[in-house]
């Protein structure tokens, strides 16, 4: 056995993998996750094995193809220290990722975010949904893809398609991802793979179990294949830190008290009311519901991936495909806000801010009197279940004409079936004091907050709040393709399609919300709640408040029997929240494929058009007259989608691609709805309504590239691309008195909002679009020129440059104030790096991501100019030793610096959430034979 550094002479294949990335240059890299990492001899022939095999796979893949496509191999899943697939994804370049309490959710490919980048599921377009805390998004009522709810054990590889060519389906702007489990025929022979795993967060301090197999079989003659795979895997995160709720103007919600002192601000200073014309640098701003927030998440995934493929002759193909997610959670919160500062009536114009000390138009410190403090419990059942189930038969017949037909379904069903808040509340406290000017913000209570005479349930101002809710997500796609072999140097392709897409949401809530049992201080809420200890690693001085008491759920619902839907604990439809949309497209395609020779250079490539027609059925409870009823509208677009790819192999080992082409992206699937949703939770008042008739998103795009692959297993590659698009979708955000709004009061009965309070309100519209351009820069080398050990070495590193600057509406009337601001999503600069080792035994490797900040929100609420996201780095390791040639240990770390997320508003910077989930370490075992 030779060492593996010495197997980097072997040359790449002559062919790639196909678009599915079933023909590999090796054995099947998921059957062989985890063998040992070495150069093995197999009938005299050199096989490059492990981590560098995974590479080089991944690169051919690369090479082969027309356009700019980055892969992942199986093995590249399963050696990085990665939960999940969006964690793998991440060390493509270009792509960027969100993480949402502790794991990644969703990305971004080029500055556009995830509802502009489009996934397949082993070639069907899918979508699958989850939830998070109301800061990190909440639940996902949009096109973007939920990769958390998916063990990264279920796929063989991930392909990240970045230009687009005619025979690849529309909706992207930023890439088309390819995910693609593992298929029998993929390997050679028969194979078993068993690991097992623990996994350790040192917030939390508890050890949770994982388990996955892989068994793949072949028939003798080869006629015959079947594969099942499966994951199961428990986590438990904590979240903690500050929850801020945004940052608002003094006169906003009533204003501050009169008797207000800040020194070197007059009342009239501090109290300052905003209009559309209006100055925000005129206003003292102060946050709206300064909180500490704790979020416990426990979590059970359990994924299911098998095929069946069928040779019945040499010119036939025949497979199919299943693939089951599900996903449960439980998410226990605990808060505890400053609820008054936000409170209109009997709420901030009480406060009197007795000192406070100002930075820039900020009220960054304060001691206040007469604040509403609010402890809350929350409990949510967080559940996914993602089916999906697809048929393909590719036919050949003769040596030229090769046809192709698939079928498939997927569902993704997304329930809150549990979705509780109660609360306790002191009112006109005294003496609190927040302070800003460390990051993570300070407050003092001065009171003992872990004493039942601190609190009560007030009727009127306290809350239970019963809101479950569901998102249903259904594709059918079928499609046809066929290919001739015009010439040896030119293949025609032509196919059509048809998919249809049906969305629901729904959702129940109380009557009315503030209607609770009076408990009055003292030995009643003694009986009904729990000591809740706060600060675990956030560093807080001993003055802060760090415990207090909080609503014991489990009690107050054995007393109350809040879920019996009866009396004042019934439940009614949420009118606002139910949407329906069917999307149906039906689209064609023809390209011409090319390879020939031109001026003793290799040329090949791809010329083609893609014609598509999208009809939209949208739905949703709208206020006609006087009343609410179910709407319906009907839209629909189409389009001519020119593309062309051209790749030139200027020497044997550098290749020159160019790429034009015209994409399109439709619009976020919960933003079509024709009504409008109405929600008030505490001092949160929203009213948002939806645009059945958005336009979709077109850009005119080319992409120049270079790639050097000076050895095998290297390569050094510089892109550069360009995006013209015409329009983008952007959340146009206002604020407005709801009895302007022209609603029925009956929207809100029930609410603690009464018809004179101020509503943020929301609606999409279509907004001027802008230029997209940036480069990206490549570097995967292993260091085999390296003497000795150090031969073992490797790097894989890479960085993005994007810009874009856009225009965004305050306002539809003519001649608004015009914001220009950076495309929501976009993260000018992004860089991956990771070094690695590895012999015949032992593996190792470390990453570093890092990602600029980026807008999440323009314009921004309360005359904010936006919301954004702070800058994050993150650290992973993994270490592997190989027992034998079967048995593997590995032992990885995840976010080894505990990053924390950091959201503010404005050009200030002003705090929005700043929380951290810890460190995450798993501990496994593999055993393949």
């Amino acid at each position: 056995m030779a060492p593996a550094a010495h197997a980097q002479e072997v040359a790449e294949p002559d062919t790639a993998a196909d678009a599915a990335g079933t023909e590999q240059a090796t054995d099947s890299a998921t059957a062989d996750a985890g063998t040992a990492s070495a150069a093995q001899q197999d009938d005299g022939d050199i096989v490059v094995t492990g981590f560098r095999a995974s590479l080089a796979n991944a690169l051919n893949i690369k090479r082969q193809e027309n356009g700019v496509v980055d892969a992942i191999s199986a093995e590249d899943i399963a050696d990085f220290p990665d939960l999940n697939l969006a964690e793998s994804l991440q060390r493509i370049p270009g792509v960027a990722i969100t993480r949402r309490s502790g794991e990644g959710r969703q990305i971004s490919v080029r500055g556009l975010g995830s509802d502009y980048t489009r996934v397949r599921v082993n070639g069907m377009e899918a979508i699958a949904t989850s939830s998070g805390t109301s800061n990190s998004g909440g639940t996902n009522r949009g096109r973007g893809f939920d990769f958390n709810i998916f063990s990264s054990d279920l796929f063989s590889n991930l392909i990240v398609r970045k230009t687009a060519s005619a025979e690849v389906d529309e909706g992207s702007l930023g890439a088309t991802v390819d995910l693609n489990a593992s298929k029998p025929f993929d390997s050679k022979g028969n194979k078993l793979v068993l690991s097992a795993q623990g996994s350790y967060n040192d917030l939390v301090k508890d050890v949770q179990p994982g388990l996955s197999f892989l068994g793949s079989w072949r028939s003798k003659d080869g006629r015959f294949g079947a594969l099942l795979s499966a994951s199961w895997d428990k986590r438990h995160l904590l979240e903690e830190g500050a929850n801020i709720t945004r940052w608002t103007y003094g006169g906003s919600n009533g204003g501050w008290n009169p008797a207000s002192t800040v020194a070197g601000k007059t009342i009239a200073e501090i109290n300052r009311t905003l209009t559309d014309t209006s100055d925000p640098e005129t206003a003292l701003y102060h946050p709206r519901i300064p909180a500490y927030a704790s979020y416990d998440t426990s979590s059970e995934r359990l994924g299911i991936a098998g095929a069946l493929q069928f040779k019945p002759a040499d010119s036939t193909l025949i497979t199919v495909e299943g693939l089951f997610s599900r996903f449960e959670g439980a998410r226990k919160e605990s808060q505890l806000q400053a609820l008054g500062l936000s409170r209109p009536g009997t709420g901030k114009p009480q406060s009197i801010i007795r000192s406070g000390i100002v930075e820039g138009n900020n009220l960054v410190q304060a001691e206040i009197d007469n604040v509403d403090l609010r402890t809350q419990s929350s409990y949510n059942e967080l559940n996914t279940n993602f089916r999906q189930i697809t048929g393909t038969i590719e036919q050949e017949l003769g040596d030229r004409l090769r046809l192709r037909a698939m079928a498939g379904r997927s569902t993704s069903k997304y329930e809150d079936p549990v979705a509780t808040i109660v609360t306790f509340e002191r009112l006109n406290s005294q003496d609190f004091i927040y302070d800003f000017r460390p990051r993570m913000m300070e407050m003092t209570l001065n009171f003992d907050a872990t004493s039942p005479d601190a609190w009560s349930m007030v009727p009127g101002t306290s809350e239970v709040r019963l809101t479950p809710e569901k998102v249903d997500n259904r594709f059918t796609t079928y499609k046809a393709s066929g290919e001739f072999d015009l010439f040896d140097s030119v293949t025609l392709k032509a196919g059509a399609d048809y998919k249809r897409f049906d969305y629901s949401t729904s959702a129940l809530q109380r009557a009315n919300t503030s209607v609770v049992p009076a408990i009055a201080a003292g030995p009643g809420i003694a009986a009904l709640s729990r000591t809740f200890n706060f600060d675990q690693g956030l560093g807080l001085p001993s003055t802060a408040v760090q415990s207090w008491l909080a609503p014991d759920l489990d009690k107050f619902i054995a007393a109350y029997d809040i879920y019996s839907n009866t009396g004042i604990w019934a439940l009614q439809e949420n009118i606002g929240t139910t949407a329906e949309v069917t999307e149906t497209t039906k689209g064609a395609y023809v390209q011409a494929d090319f390879n020939f020779d031109a001026g003793g250079l290799p040329v090949r490539g791809d010329i083609g058009v893609r014609y598509f027609r999208t009809d939209l059925e949208s739905s949703g409870n709208a206020v006609v007259g006087s009343g609410v009823t179910f709407v319906t509208v009907e839209h629909d677009y189409d389009d001519w989608l020119p593309s062309a790819n051209l790749s030139v192999d200027v020497t044997p080992n550098l290749i020159a691609r160019i790429s034009a082409a015209k994409t399109i992206a439709r619009p976020g699937i919960g933003s079509l709805s024709p009504g409008g949703s109405v929600t008030v939770q505490g001092a949160n008042r929203n009213y948002s309504s939806g645009n059945p008739v958005l336009a979709p998103t077109k850009s005119t795009n080319l992409d120049l590239s270079i790639e050097w692959y000076r050895q095998a297993g290297a390569v050094l590659a510089l892109g550069l691309f360009y995006k013209d698009i015409d329009t983008f979708v952007q959340t146009l955000r206002g604020e407005a008195v709801y009895s302007t709004l022209g609603l029925p009061d009956s929207l809100i009965a029930g609410t603690v909002a009464t018809p004179d309070m101020v509503f943020a309100v929301t609606r999409p519209v279509n907004s001027p679009g802008g230029k997209l351009k940036g480069f990206e820069i490549n570097l995967q080398q292993p260091l085999t020129f390296l003497p000795g050990f150090l031969s073992n070495f490797g790097v894989l590193a890479n960085y993005t440059y994007v810009t874009s600057n856009i225009d965004y509406l305050t306002s539809t009337v003519p001649g608004a104030r015009i914001v220009n601001a950076t495309l929501i999503g976009l993260s000018k600069h992004a860089y991956n790096g990771t070094l690695y080792y590895e012999d015949s035994k032992f593996s190792a490797r470390v990453s570093l991501a890092y990602r600029d900040g980026y807008l999440t929100a323009v314009p921004g609420n309360d005359f904010n100019s936006w919301h954004g996201t702070n800058a994050t780095t993150n650290v992973d390791a993994q270490i592997s030793y190989n027992l034998t040639d079967n048995i593997r240990l590995s032992l990885e770390g995840i976010n080894l610096t505990d990053e924390y997320a950091d959201l503010y508003v404005d050009a200030d910077n002003r705090l929005n959430a700043y929380t951290h989930t810890g460190r995450q370490f798993v501990a496994g075992v593999r055993y393949t034979f």
